[in-house]
């Protein structure tokens, strides 16, 4: 048996050529010595001459296997070349396993079986199943093997029970083949597993990403089952289960075409401060991105499209030539036979590698960096501040929504170290959290960080900074990172005073009085957060110029939210007329240079505005950019009152507004109002401005008051509404008038 092995695995590992080579030898010894002086053994239904000249053995077929029927060959030949799934070309075949065979018959003619001859199972050792007779083998090898057999593509993956599957050394005798000798060959990659079920996943898994070819080589799937998707111009190959991570080498997912956008346009941005910008895509995966802005920015940008997988770098590789694009791939050019143009149309090239991300961004400097991995990506963060250029943009996209938005707040901790709780605001807390990190994988590297931009919508949180190298900048970006008192009954909170000192009441920080009134500790404490600004206008308002110059349609809406949110103003405040009249604008503290036809490109077809009022406006928005927007916002309907219909949300912010507070709306909650105004007078103006909802029970008769009661509640209604905008800052007086109110609505009263 220990021959027979040895010569089994030399068999497999031998190459084609080296078979046919021992086939030729064996030819030459059998015409010098007929007899032949070799051992023979029946293996696998193999005859084997065993001769070993060395420590090799050479294994070489037998000659009864070669003077098969002339029959028998034509037929073998005709079933192999109608669908042979493990050739990868004609002229190359590949050897299967004798455990996959198309049909039953095949797998009895492996036996050789005779009627007046007992002969052994081929899929099974002598210790297991001994040699029968034909009628007794066929029932043998129809139920134990062909019946649990795995198909695929016409081809049938039989159990098979030979030892060339590892057993466990503590199962001894007939235990090791009847428990853990079963297993099945992939007709793939050739893997042995045990089990029917794992096995049918194991194909399946093979099928997804399009390895349906070859058994020891991972080939991809044809070109005919690719499907071909279009994003803004770029035309992308994708495989089968393209928008499943799990399923395929080469992820893309449809849904994240906001936030490539998104990525564009900052790129486009910076594309316009210095000419030409390396920029790197750490996670290629189709490369759709990459070729987006290599495509539309020509030779203002140098893309770099990285990825750790050797099908994602075939993938990209292939579609740069499906849009007419060189690559360059181990510094080394390849021009494919589609790419089109002269030197002065398509000058540039992409260039892709294929290594981990961490290591390219330690060997090289690039201006601008994107990181979107599967997750996380606070393993990458100091890779990316390592190089990176001064004043460059560093991008990412975190996809681990569920650590973010407070539904594992275990995994929240463990990857940033921050203690989070669910919250009304949870989004824009988790980009406060995501820009934490970065601040703090930034100063590790003596570099500061200004934030551009923060978006956080169902899948993503995205996060664009730019790069302060220096000390003093890193500092400062540190010491915006405190810790955040929230109220766990009223959701009111504030940021904690800058400062080591210790309170002795932190309560008393926050504007409500819950902890006086209410039983036990009301208040956690959130962090350790980001504190600063989450936008920059001026950035935001480049990117809406370069969002109407490219024709994105589909962010320019979020864009002019943003915008409006970064100063705080309500839409009907904001144009895209540019407000800026001069070639310079501040951003970090550094005088960026900006175009000149800005204003011109801003102007909406068919309405033009006088010198006055965009003069106006000006003063307006400069005099707002000064102060920074205010933290987080307040759900409209989370504060609402029981009982009540509150008014429509653009009356609420107009009213907000004429009351004197900052009041705008937010992207991260499209029912949410961002102000400055503290919840007690948010809740107030609310109440004030909301109807009574009429029930069943409310129209069958008058609510029943005292005349005492009444009369103090139509004075304190007569009062409210005189003074409008005036409100109550004696805590006590407020809350009277908010009990009022829910007892009775003010103008009814007053009625």
């Amino acid at each position: 048996m220990a021959a027979e092995e040895a010569a089994e695995a030399s068999l497999a590992g031998l190459s084609p050529e080296r078979r046919q080579s021992g086939l030729e030898n064996d030819d030459d010894e059998n015409e010098e010595n007929p007899e032949g002086d070799g051992e023979t053994a029946s293996l696998n239904g193999l005859v084997v001459f065993g001769n070993a000249k060395s420590n090799n053995v050479d294994v070489k077929v037998a000659k009864s296997e070669l003077k098969t029927d002339e029959k028998g060959m034509e037929e073998e030949s005709t079933t192999e070349s109608d669908s042979n799934i493990l050739d990868v070309s004609s002229d190359y075949p590949r050897e299967k396993h004798i455990s996959i065979q198309r049909h039953l018959a095949d797998l009895e003619k492996l036996a050789d079986v005779k009627e007046d001859e007992k002969k052994p199972c081929p899929l099974c050792p002598e210790e297991k199943f001994r040699a029968c007779y034909n009628h007794k083998l066929h029932r043998h090898l129809q139920n134990l093997h062909w019946k649990v057999s795995v198909e695929f593509e016409g081809y049938r993956m039989c159990i098979c029970h030979l030892p060339c599957h590892p057993v466990k050394p503590n199962l001894i005798g007939d235990q090791t083949f009847s428990k853990m000798g079963a297993h099945y060959h992939c007709i793939i990659c050739s893997a042995t597993i045990t089990r029917r079920s794992d096995m049918i996943g194991h194909i399946n898994r093979h099928v997804n990403k399009g390895e349906t070819e070859s058994r020891f080589i991972t080939v991809r799937a044809p070109k005919s089952s690719l499907e071909v998707l279009k994003e803004s111009a770029t035309d992308v190959q994708v495989l089968p289960n393209y928008s499943t991570p799990h399923k395929t080498d080469s992820y893309f997912n449809p849904k994240m075409k906001l936030n490539r956008q998104l990525i564009f346009c900052a790129l486009a941005v910076l594309a316009e401060e210095r000419n030409p910008i390396e920029c790197l895509d750490a996670f290629g995966a189709t490369g759709i991105m990459g070729l987006q802005w290599a495509k539309h920015l020509g030779s203002a940008v140098k893309v770099t499209i990285n990825d750790c997988n050797e099908n994602s770098v075939t993938m990209i590789q292939e579609n740069c030539h499906l849009n007419k694009m060189k690559v360059k791939l181990n510094s080394k050019e390849e021009d494919h036979d589609e790419t089109v143009g002269d030197e002065e149309g398509n000058p540039d090239t992409i260039e892709v590698t294929k290594m981990d991300a961490n290591v390219i961004m330690h060997l090289r400097s690039f201006d601008f960096i994107h990181l979107d991995p599967f997750g996380t990506s606070v393993n990458y963060l100091d890779s990316a501040f390592r190089n990176v250029r001064n004043l460059g943009i560093v991008s990412l996209t975190s996809t681990d929504i569920s650590s973010l938005y407070a539904k594992a707040q275990h995994v929240a901790l463990r990857h940033y170290g921050c203690n989070i709780v669910r919250t009304e605001y949870y989004k824009e807390l988790a980009a406060r959290i995501v820009i934490a990190a970065v601040t703090r994988a930034a100063a590790r590297c003596n570099k500061g960080i200004e934030v551009l931009l923060a978006v956080a919508l169902e899948h993503f949180v995205l996060v664009v900074v730019r790069v302060l190298r220096g000390p003093s900048p890193a500092d400062d970006s540190a010491k915006k990172i405190r810790y955040l008192i929230h109220c766990q009954w009223c959701e009111e909170r504030i940021f904690q005073k800058e400062g080591n000192m210790v309170e002795e009441n932190p309560y008393q920080q926050l504007p409500c009085d819950c902890h006086g009134s209410m039983p036990g500790k009301t208040a956690v404490a959130l962090g350790p957060l980001w504190s600063g600004p989450l936008f920059n206008t001026g950035f935001l308002r480049r990117m809406l110029f370069e969002a109407v110059q490219y024709g994105l349609d589909e962010v320019q809406p979020l864009l002019k939210t943003l915008v409006c949110e970064a100063e705080c103003t309500t839409s009907k405040h904001f144009s895209t007329h540019s407000p800026y009249d001069e070639n310079k604008q501040e951003e970090c503290g550094v005088y960026i240079k900006t175009l000149n036809t800005a204003a011109e490109s801003y102007l909406l077809q068919g309405k033009r505005r006088s010198d006055e009022v965009i003069r106006s406006a000006a003063k307006r928005q400069k005099s707002e950019n000064s102060a920074e927007h205010p933290a987080f916002y307040y759900n409209i309907h989370r504060h609402s009152i029981k009982g009540m219909n509150m008014p429509k949300l653009n009356k609420f912010l107009n009213y907000l507004s004429e009351a004197g507070f900052r009041v705008s709306r937010t992207h991260f909650d499209p029912m949410g109002v961002r102000t400055n105004a503290p919840l007690a007078q948010f809740k107030t103006i609310l109440t004030k401005y909301s109807t009574p909802t009429y029930t069943a029970g409310q129209a069958e008769g008058p609510v029943h008051l005292t005349e005492g009661v009444l009369a103090e509640q139509v004075q304190a209604a007569v009062a409210v509404k005189t003074e409008d905008v005036e409100f109550l800052e004696d805590n006590k007086s407020g809350v009277t008038a908010a009990m009022f109110t829910n007892d009775y609505p003010t103008h009814c009263a007053a009625d």
